[in-house]
This record gives structure tokens, sequence and C-alpha cells, in this order.
């Protein structure tokens, strides 16, 4: 089992290689979709504008309820919480193969994205490679840079190659202007236009690249609406 996706199949992702930044990401299923609750902060407007249904993810045949993608997206779920193990082995196995991609290519930072659509804290899960334990993911590849939304404003100890960007929904404002506080920059989604500043705070053009590593920081991201997102009226999408 593949889990990488990789940046030629997400077309937001490979805007990515004009920094010079190969990336992959990861999809499991998001929510509870799996049995398994990947998304505990989860809310109704997020639930309703999540990227899982996005591109060919979304695309199902007349008469049927689900599709390959949304099917594989479970899998690699229940694989995450039925067999770490074997999980964190398909995981290194794809890191490396993206590893060797990029030096082949020339490309002179390797990004991965292992919550493409899941808000789970990778930073806890130690993982084990040739018998030697490691903290986390981000340990066994200190020259790769790992970077996620969360929802999760108070996450801490986190290794110096993993950036976390907070996301802005519908009821968690407070958690955003904390997160602004704790020096991490929030990702806001817009219906038709970027304003030039929001709860204060610049705000910079998030749908030019899906990079954040790249954003510095005290920044919001604006990303415009996008999918069911342009028809959300739970306050996610910011007016």
């Amino acid at each position: 089992m593949k889990l990488l996706t990789a940046p030629t199949s997400n077309p937001k992702i490979a805007k990515s290689l004009k920094l010079n930044v190969l990336t992959a990401v990861l999809h499991l299923a998001p929510y509870d979709l799996s049995g398994y609750q990947v998304c505990p902060m989860a809310t109704a407007g997020c639930a309703y504008a999540c990227l899982n249904t996005a591109g060919r993810g979304g695309i199902i045949k007349k008469g049927e309820t689900t599709n390959a993608i949304q099917k594989a997206r479970i899998r690699k779920t229940k694989l995450f919480f039925e067999d770490r193990p074997v999980f964190f082995e398909l995981l290194i196995k794809d890191i490396q193969a993206v590893i060797r991609k990029a030096a082949r290519e020339g490309f002179e930072k390797v990004g991965i994205r292992l919550n493409g659509t899941s808000d789970i804290p990778f930073e806890i899960y130690k993982v084990e490679f040739e018998g030697v334990v490691y903290d986390n993911i981000m340990a066994l590849f200190p020259e790769v840079q790992f970077y996620d939304y969360t929802k999760r404003f108070n996450r801490k100890n986190l290794p110096e190659n993993y950036h976390l960007t907070f996301s802005l929904a519908e009821d968690n404002r407070s958690f955003a202007e904390k997160a602004l506080d704790n020096g991490m920059n929030v990702a806001a989604v817009f219906r038709k236009e970027l304003p030039k500043k929001f709860l204060k705070t610049k705000v910079i053009n998030g749908d030019d690249h899906d990079f954040r590593p790249a954003d510095g920081s005290g920044v919001i991201v604006g990303l415009i609406a996008k999918g069911k997102a342009k028809t959300d009226t739970s306050g996610f999408v910011q007016d």
C-alpha cells in the first residue's frame, strides 16, 4: 500500500515545485469516516468544506456511494490505528522514495504534509527503524521539512522540522487569536477576495503555493473558498 500522494496528483501541492520543493501529502479519511476519529476539533463548517471530496476524491459513479480513492483513505486510516508499526514502515518507505526523487531531479528541499485531510499530532508517536526508536517520524528524517494545518492551538514541543499553521473555523476565533499570540500563522478561508488585514494581522495569498513553512511568521494565510466551501453558511468562510 502506498501512503503518500505525489505532488503531480495534487494541483495545490504541485505549486510548491516553483519554490524548488518536492512535496508529498498523506490523505486519510477525515473526522470519523473510517470508524476512527482523526479530526477531534472538526466543526460543521470545515466538515462541509473538507477537501476530502475535492478533485477525483469526489467523483462517484451514478448508483454508487463511494470510489476507490475514498476506500483507500479508509484503509490507510484503519492501518494507522490497527497496525501502527506497519503504517510507519510504509510511510518511511514512501518518504525515502520522495527523498530519492528529489535528489534525482535536483530539488533543494523535500516537504511532507502528513495531515492532508486529518489532524493527528504525529509528533507524539514514536517510530522504530532498523532497531532504533525515534521520538517521531520527524526525528527520523531531520533533513525533511514536515508541515501541517491544525485546529489545536496548543500543540507544544514540536520538532524543529515540523511547521504548523492554525486553521480558523466558525467557532474558534479566540483560539486563532491565541495561536497568533503564540507565534503561529493562521489560515482563513475567504469568500471571494483576500483582505489586506484580518484579525489586525497582514494577510498573504495562501493559494500561491502550499508549502506553509515559506510563509514567514505572524501572518494570516488567506485562502479563497473552493468547491463546497463557496456555499458555506456556517461562518467557516469569511465574508
